[in-house]
């Protein structure tokens, strides 16, 4: 699976804008490269070859990798070529490196333009299936995810594999109790409209795909923005779905949310979450859904995009609920820094007869107001800053112990990390940043030996926690100042810097565009690198968002782990934390924890669900499926609710039993 910004920034399938009635917009456009891209081709490879961390070598193993990546960004599920296309093509597959020195890359060109040949081909032929029903009363099944799969050998093949498509398009429509005049409209106007919209593709977006399917091959995190996805990238709103406060990425064919933003639309209406597709949008209460599988990423950001105070509707597929669909209303709103801002709150949790509190502080991302801070200004914005005075508020309260919460914060600026890590360790190294050129320089805690809170500490992470979350975390656990509990993190150890190739090449005052390339790797105290691998938890809980697909983990061309020389740090006696008791009574709670069995429940549907390579086209078994999982969500909700009535933490599990981890270092304290 795709995973990381260069499938953040385009789809790989096809290419959607808005509708038109123009008529002559039912032909495909034919692409061959601008005169620009050449210069842009050969200087992109070349910052590559001499500026990324892994010095990548452009070679013939480069070139095939690419090229492989490249027909896989196009027809991931393998539904548009056919081998014949592919041992057509099979000559290019070496020639990147060559084309590098000369930069002529038409037939990256010609490959796309075949692609687009064989989707309207499809388009056709889906409209002609769509005139006659199905018949769903017959034992079939149609293949899920053919991401491993092989192409079709030949055309016959392809049009029973569409075949299927169609039907499963269409049970998923009848099964809702709706005729074929009816779904198949729908399902019509969905091909119709990718049609149609197809042609708003130009030819730097396909070079965009292009040169990201090549540079990918570096690493997730080194991409080529074309001058408008600069543009966006630079007003740091790039991947955002404006107006709900959600960030977006590709996977296949479909648009993901990426990550939740903490204080916007979608994160008030708890309705969204990491890892949910989106497949329809539609304006309004009343307006109909507009299908936007296969869309660009721009395009449906477009989509989603509006006024402060609209109302926009999402039709999605929860990650935790692969075979479920449902609608999510939403009104659109300004996000602004002070809702992404550092937030306390005060939790009571009853233990032997006794209340205790505690402070949880949630910290949606590392931020701080460079500019302010330039200018000066005593009172700038910073998450340290924040922080530091939540906790002097909580302290006033008598909190017992506090909690910092860093699930879903994506990172942000490595200053604040260090000094956030400082508020609770006496004085050291904080992080290890090692450069391609393999030197080594260290991140210290500068406070001048300053503990600003010294009770129980626990950290909460989750697999979208990221880069500075990972740098804060691995610190705390390595000094041995705190717990850190949840899941596996993101495994995001890499640093990046843009270069606008604006200040290289000058062709009649064309943009075109920038290089990020990714330059170093974080590393702990320890030695060892948060890439690939992240923090592991000391209280450690299983995740149902799959490694495989979350992650660093999710490419093949992540960066590898590995270790360098630690760092010469005091950390705190390993008896300050008495982690084997910690994890004796976490094991002894949540044994008895209903949350936690429904969690390993969803987690081994969700494996089996994967695995499944094929889903039945019969309609009575099909809803026998969903009316078993129906049944199952029912008795969920009902147990929910009444545990929520006792404890509003109760289902969630990660919170929960952080509070409870506070409380077992208090007491093993005194």
């Amino acid at each position: 699976m795709k995973n990381g910004l260069i499938m953040a920034l385009f789809t790989m399938v096809a290419q959607i804008g808005w509708c038109s009635n123009d008529s002559t917009l039912q032909k495909p456009k034919y692409f061959k490269p601008e005169e620009q891209h050449a210069l842009v081709f050969q200087t992109a490879l070349q910052f590559v070859s001499s500026y990324h961390y892994a010095k990548t070598p452009i070679n013939d193993d480069f070139s095939t990798k690419a090229y492989n990546n490249y027909l896989q960004n196009l027809d991931p599920q393998k539904v548009y070529f056919v081998q014949s296309d592919l041992n057509e093509f099979d000559q290019f597959k070496n020639q990147i490196d060559d084309a590098m020195l000369t930069g002529n890359a038409t037939f990256m060109f010609d490959i796309f333009n075949r692609y687009q040949d064989r989707l309207f081909d499809r388009i056709d032929f889906a409209m002609t299936l769509l005139k006659d029903s199905f018949d769903y009363s017959l034992k079939d099944s149609f293949q899920m995810n053919r991401e491993k799969s092989q192409w079709p050998q030949n055309f016959s093949s392809l049009d029973e594999l569409w075949r299927k498509k169609l039907k499963y398009e269409c049970l998923l429509e009848a099964s809702k109790g709706k005729f074929h005049k009816e779904y198949s409209e729908t399902i019509r106007k969905r091909y119709e409209n990718l049609r149609k919209l197809y042609v708003k593709t130009k030819a730097e977006d396909v070079f965009q795909i292009m040169m990201n399917s090549i540079l990918e091959v570096c690493d997730p995190h080194t991409n080529y923005f074309s001058p408008r996805t600069a543009e966006d990238f630079n007003q740091s709103m790039s991947l955002s779905l404006e107006g709900i406060g959600a960030q977006l990425q590709t996977e296949n064919e479909y648009t993901k949310i990426r990550e939740v933003i903490k204080g916007g639309p979608a994160d008030k209406s708890k309705k969204l979450q990491a890892g949910d597709r989106i497949v329809a949008v539609a304006q309004g209460n009343d307006s109909e859904m507009v299908n936007v599988v296969d869309w660009r990423i721009d395009d449906v950001v477009s989509l989603i995009r509006g006024k402060k105070g609209t109302i926009v509707r999402l039709e999605i597929i929860p990650a935790d609920k692969p075979n479920e669909r449902k609608i999510v209303t939403l009104t659109r709103d300004k996000i602004v820094l002070e809702e992404q801002s550092a937030k306390s709150s005060i939790k009571e949790v009853k233990r032997n007869g006794k209340k205790v509190k505690i402070g949880v502080v949630s910290i949606p991302t590392f931020y701080i107001d460079f500019a302010a801070a330039s200018r000066g200004e005593k009172n700038y914005k910073s998450t340290t800053r924040d922080v530091k005075k939540l906790i002097e508020d909580l302290k006033k309260q008598k909190v017992e112990g506090i909690i910092i919460d860093l699930r879903n914060n994506g990172g942000g600026s490595l200053q604040e990390a260090v000094e956030l890590t400082g508020l609770f360790i006496k004085e050291g190294p904080v992080v290890q940043v090692k450069d391609m050129m393999g030197s080594t320089r260290q991140e210290l805690d500068k406070d001048g030996g300053e503990v600003f809170y010294n009770g129980p500490l626990v950290v909460l992470v989750n697999r979208f926690s990221a880069s500075a979350s990972e740098i804060f975390s691995g610190a705390i656990q390595d000094y041995n100042r705190g717990v850190v509990v949840g899941e596996r993190t993101f495994g995001k150890g890499t640093v990046q810097q843009v270069e606008d190739l604006n200040n290289y090449i000058r062709i009649n005052n064309k943009k075109v565009g920038q290089v990020k390339l990714t330059l170093a790797k974080f590393y702990r105290v320890t030695g060892s690198s948060t890439q690939h691998k992240g923090v592991t938890p000391d209280i450690n809980l299983p995740s149902v968002f799959d490694d495989r697909k979350y992650g660093e983990d999710a490419s093949e061309f992540a960066l590898p782990w590995d270790q360098i020389n630690p760092s010469g740090f005091n950390a705190l006696p390993q008896e300050n934390i008495k982690r084997e008791v910690l994890k004796q009574n976490h094991q002894s709670r949540i044994e008895q924890n209903k949350e936690y069995a429904y969690l390993l429940e969803d987690i081994a549907e969700v494996k089996r669900l994967e695995a499944r390579d094929y889903l039945t086209l019969n309609m009575s078994e099909y809803k026998q499926m969903l009316d078993k999982e129906e049944a199952v969500k029912k008795q969920r909700d009902a147990y929910r609710n009444e545990s929520k009535s006792k404890n509003a933490d109760a289902s969630d599990l990660i919170l929960s039993e952080g509070e409870e981890v506070v409380i077992d270092v208090l007491y093993s304290t005194r």
